[in-house]
C-alpha cells in the first residue's frame, strides 16, 4: 500500500504538509491533483527520453534524414483525425454523463474508429504512391507509420474510460513501460547503425506494446472488454455529435503540420530536419495543459450542470487564468535559453533551429487557452465554432506559409505557426456575438504575468 501511495501521490513528498492535509481534505480538488501528477510524471518521462534519445537519434541520422522521417511522420498526421473520428471529449462526455452506458459507448467507439483507422491506413498509403512517385523511401516510411492509426483505435478507447473516471495512473504505466522499452531499443538501432526504416518500425511497436499496456491496466481495474458492445443506434449520435470535430480536426493537424511538409517540398529535407528540432522542443509542452484539462473538463461539465450560472463563468475565467500561467511559467525561460538548449542537445548541425524555437515556443500560449476554450465550446454544444475556427487557422497558415517560406525558411515557419494558432483559439472569437464574452476572458487571460495574485484564486475557484 506504501508503494502505491508513493508513486501516485508522490506530489504529498513535495508540497508543505500542512497544504497536503488541506488537499486531502477536499475529494475532488484531490482527485485532480493526484491525476494531473500522474499525467505530469508520464510526460516528463516522455520529455527526458525525448531530449535525450530523441536528440541522438537525430544526431545520428543527420538533418537530412531527420527531416525525412519528420516529413513521413507530418504526412501521416494528417489522417490521424480521421481515424479519431472527433471522438475524444464526445465519448469522455457521454460516459461521465450516462455512466451505465459505458460498454456500449466504448464498444461503440471502438468499432467506428477501427473501420476508420483501416480507411485512413489506405488513404494514406495511396496518397503516398500518387503524390511522391518513385520517391520509395518516403513511401516506406509512409506506410509503417500510418499503420499506427490502426492500433490507436484500441488504444484511444481505453484511454476515454481513464480520462471519464480521472484514472491517469493506468494510462501513465503503460505508455511508460512502451516507451522506456522502445527507447532501449532505439538505442540498440544507433550502437548497431541500423538504416532509417527501423526507426519507423520501433514507433510502431511502441504503440502495439501501448495498447497491450492499457487493455492490462483495464482489467486490473476491475474492467471487462468482453462487456463492450456495439450499437447502431449510438454510432449514429457519436457521429452526429462529432462529425464537426472531424472537420475541425483535419483544419488543426492542417495547421500544426502542414508547414513540415510544405518546409520540405519548397525547400528540401535538411531545411524540414533544422525545423523538426525547434518544433519538437516546443510541442514537448504541450501536454501540459491537455493533462489539465482531462482532469478538471469532468468537473467543467458537472459545473455547468449542477451550478448557477455565475459560479460556472467564474471557473471557466480560472481555468483560462491557470492554463494561461503555466504557459507563461514555461514559454519565457524556453524562449531566452532556446539558442543554448539547441546546440547543446542536437549539436551545431542544427543550431539555427534556436531562433525558430524563439519564435514557435510563443504559439504554446495560445494552444493552452485554445484547448481551455474547446472545453468549453463542447460544454455549450457549440462544436461547429470549433470547426469554423480551425478552418480559420488553417488558412490563414497555408497562406503565410506560402509567403514566408520562400523568404525566412524555416523562420517564416514558425512565425506563420504562431499567427495561425492565435488566429484560431482567440481572435476568432470575435467572429460570434456568442463568443464575446468568451473573447473578453480570454484577454483578461493573457495579461495573468500582471495579475499574479489573482492565479491563487483562480486555482481556488476551479477546485
Amino acid at each position: 500500500m506504501e508503494t502505491r501511495l508513493t508513486i501516485s501521490e508522490i506530489w504529498t513528498k513535495v508540497l508543505p504538509s500542512p497544504l497536503v492535509a488541506k488537499i486531502r481534505q477536499r475529494s475532488n480538488l484531490f482527485k485532480i491533483a493526484t491525476n494531473t501528477s500522474w499525467l505530469v510524471a508520464d510526460r516528463v518521462i516522455s520529455i527526458v527520453t525525448s531530449l535525450l534519445v530523441g536528440a541522438w537519434i537525430a544526431r545520428y541520422l543527420g538533418p537530412a534524414q531527420y527531416g525525412l522521417y519528420n516529413y513521413a511522420a507530418a504526412f501521416v498526421a494528417l489522417f490521424t483525425p480521421i481515424a479519431g473520428l472527433g471522438l475524444s471529449d464526445i465519448v469522455i462526455r457521454n460516459i461521465v454523463r450516462q455512466p451505465a452506458d459505458k460498454d456500449e459507448i466504448l464498444g461503440t467507439a471502438l468499432t467506428l474508429q477501427f473501420a476508420a483507422g483501416l480507411v485512413a491506413l489506405g488513404l494514406s498509403i495511396g496518397i503516398a504512391y500518387v503524390a511522391r512517385p518513385g520517391d520509395m523511401l518516403a513511401r516506406c516510411l509512409i506506410a509503417i507509420v500510418a499503420s499506427t492509426l490502426v492500433f490507436q483505435a484500441f488504444s484511444n478507447t481505453l484511454d476515454y474510460w481513464f480520462q471519464s473516471q480521472v484514472q491517469s495512473k493506468y494510462t501513465v504505466g503503460a505508455k511508460n513501460i512502451a516507451l522506456v522499452l522502445i527507447a532501449l531499443v532505439k538505442i540498440g538501432l544507433i550502437l548497431s547503425q541500423a538504416p532509417l526504416v527501423t526507426f519507423a518500425w520501433a514507433a510502431l511497436a511502441e504503440i502495439f506494446l501501448f495498447t497491450a499496456g492499457l487493455a492490462v491496466g483495464y482489467h486490473v481495474s476491475g474492467q471487462r472488454l468482453a462487456a463492450w458492445r456495439g450499437s447502431f443506434l449510438r454510432a449514429r449520435r457519436l457521429l452526429k455529435d462529432s462529425w464537426p470535430l472531424i472537420i475541425s480536426g483535419l483544419a488543426v493537424i492542417i495547421y500544426m503540420r502542414v508547414d513540415q511538409i510544405m518546409l520540405r517540398d519548397m525547400v528540401g529535407d535538411e531545411a524540414l530536419g533544422i525545423y523538426s528540432v525547434a518544433v519538437r522542443l516546443s510541442e514537448l509542452w504541450y501536454f501540459i495543459p491537455m493533462a489539465i484539462a482531462s482532469s478538471v473538463f469532468p468537473t467543467i461539465i458537472r459545473s455547468r450542470e449542477n451550478q448557477s450560472e455565475q459560479v460556472y463563468r467564474k471557473r471557466m475565467q480560472a481555468f483560462y487564468d491557470i492554463m494561461a500561467g503555466v504557459a507563461y511559467l514555461t514559454v519565457i525561460p524556453l524562449a531566452l535559453a532556446a539558442p543554448l538548449l539547441v546546440t547543446t542537445l542536437f549539436g551545431t548541425d542544427y543550431a539555427e533551429a534556436g531562433a525558430i524555437l524563439r519564435v514557435h515556443i510563443w504559439a504554446f500560449v495560445f494552444v493552452s487557452l485554445g484547448v481551455a476554450r474547446s472545453r468549453w465550446l463542447i460544454a455549450e454544444n457549440m462544436i461547429r465554432f470549433s470547426t469554423l475556427a480551425a478552418i480559420l487557422g488553417a488558412g490563414v497558415n497555408i497562406g503565410l506559409n506560402y509567403w514566408l517560406i520562400p523568404k525566412y525558411v524555416g523562420l517564416g515557419a514558425a512565425w506563420a505557426t504562431l499567427i495561425s494558432y492565435a488566429t484560431s483559439a482567440y481572435l476568432s472569437c470575435v467572429l460570434a456575438v456568442r463568443l464575446w464574452p468568451v473573447f473578453n476572458q480570454l484577454s483578461f487571460s493573457l495579461l495573468v504575468p500582471f495579475r499574479l495574485l489573482s492565479l491563487w484564486k483562480s486555482v481556488r475557484e476551479i477546485i
